[in-house]
């Protein structure tokens, strides 16, 4: 990490300006759609973006430079009709580190069952009490999403009120025609219904832990106390090794997401370590994260 000092964006103490809470980049690929009249993507690019840019998420006070950095990218492999979509979103969001240049990615995320209505210049309007329309439920759950994964990044659990609105969201959405909603329809339990489910779950309290030890006391601390900061870090992976222990079936959708967000940052950190730190994560990695062991490797030979 490149040490050049800049201001920490203390998200709960935000107090010159209101502002909208996202700096949402959306972008749209269409090309598995037939047909040449793109106009309605590029329309509906618009509106998303308008729609995560521009509504205000929270109650809490963020001046421009305190906006949230994130990144959706919309995958379109079907168009049915005139009106319906399918396909895959991507959803990515980071935070900046303490005294760094360097930005940490908190979430990427793919979901595979994106599906919904959308008629081009037809507003996009959200309730939070009844379930109105499949894209505005989509949007405005991962923006829900992604203000708590920031939030548990700066304070222990004070994600909660995010993740809340999130899970009621899906309640909304339980008689929605639309995909992704339901615990039934995923027999890998992978889909928006289960990530919020395991977020808000109690056996999953020690990866949202993780995630604040992680940021505030490993990452933001790395500038001034480099051993003690990655020390912390090396102590914080226990909480992802506590989850595994106790619930060691195919079905921790939370522990992946995160695994998946922080495997090679793990090895950027942990490169540098003393030979039994690195022995010590290597075992607790390989543990719980098996499907990235290649990339763990790589702690020990560093390309």
């Amino acid at each position: 990490m490149k040490k050049i000092g800049i201001p920490v964006l203390v998200l709960f103490f935000c107090t010159q300006v209101y502002s909208q809470e996202l700096r949402c980049n959306i972008q749209m690929v269409t090309s598995k759609i037939p047909g040449t009249n793109k106009q309605v993507f590029q329309t509906l690019q618009t509106a998303v973006t308008e729609f995560m840019n521009n509504t205000a998420w929270t109650n809490y006070k963020f001046s421009n430079a305190e906006r949230i950095e994130c990144n959706i990218l919309f995958n379109l492999t079907e168009m049915i009709g005139n009106d319906q979509f399918k396909g895959s979103l991507t959803v990515q969001t980071q935070r900046p580190v303490f005294n760094s240049s360097y930005n940490t990615v908190l979430l990427n995320y793919v979901d595979n069952d994106l599906d919904f209505r959308y008629v081009e210049f037809q507003p996009l309007e959200f309730s939070e009490t009844i379930y109105t329309s499949g894209l505005t439920s989509i949007l405005a759950y991962y923006a829900n999403i992604i203000l708590g994964i920031n939030f548990d990044s700066f304070g222990l659990m004070s994600g909660n009120e995010f993740f809340q609105r999130a899970e009621k969201i899906v309640n909304n959405a339980q008689n929605a025609t639309e995909s992704g909603w339901k615990a039934s329809e995923s027999t890998s339990r992978k889909n928006r219904y289960w990530l919020v489910n395991n977020i808000l779950n109690t056996d999953f309290s020690p990866v949202r832990e993780f995630i604040y030890i992680y940021h505030r006391k490993g990452l933001d601390q790395m500038f001034d106390k480099t051993f003690e900061a990655r020390t912390e870090i090396a102590n914080s992976l226990t909480l992802l090794q506590e989850v595994y222990r106790n619930r060691p079936d195919p079905f921790m959708h939370f522990l992946q997401v995160i695994l998946d967000a922080k495997n090679e940052e793990f090895v950027n950190i942990f490169k540098e370590a003393t030979d039994e730190e690195k022995r010590r994560v290597m075992i607790i990695l390989n543990q719980i994260d098996p499907t990235h062991k290649e990339t763990y490797a790589r702690i020990n030979n560093p390309a």
